[in-house]
């Protein structure tokens, strides 16, 4: 149909005349409410961005020496952030002679993975990076 026709068709029922394919040959067109096709496109994409879970990365920092009192109080905040579905990167910081220390922080983290287990699986396993050990921890 010449692009005259489909205008004046369009005009005729009060719509807009809308190319849906324009790589198409002959290019596709389509009589619509545009304003109202502008406005469903936005409802859905809102409707898309809702049902998204987004995440964060939260890290908690231990040291191998630390104590007992502190190191319940660290776990209580892992415990919290896997609630709200954050990912927890557990730090073991390893300073001067510590590093001699690294089966504690092995001990350490596997111990703070026993803890949260019924809540968390460990995605990344305990590694060293210099003279940090990282381990993280996802909600399931």
């Amino acid at each position: 149909m010449p692009v005259q026709e489909a205008l004046a068709s369009a005009a005729e029922f009060g719509l807009d005349l809308v190319e849906v394919s324009p790589n198409a040959n002959p290019p596709v067109c389509k009589i619509m409410d545009y304003g109202r096709f502008k406005y469903e496109q936005t409802k859905k994409q809102q409707e898309a961005k809702k049902k998204q879970t987004t995440f964060h990365l939260k890290e908690i920092k231990v040291r191998p020496k630390t104590g007992e009192h502190d190191l319940q109080t660290k776990l209580g905040h892992i415990k919290k952030f896997l609630e709200r579905k954050d990912k927890v990167k557990v730090t073991v910081m390893f300073r001067g002679r510590e590093i001699a220390l690294s089966s504690r922080g092995r001990e350490l983290l596997s111990e703070i993975a026993t803890e949260v287990e019924e809540m968390a699986t460990v995605e990344q396993e305990p590694k060293f990076e210099g003279r940090t050990m990282i381990m993280v921890l996802a909600p399931k």
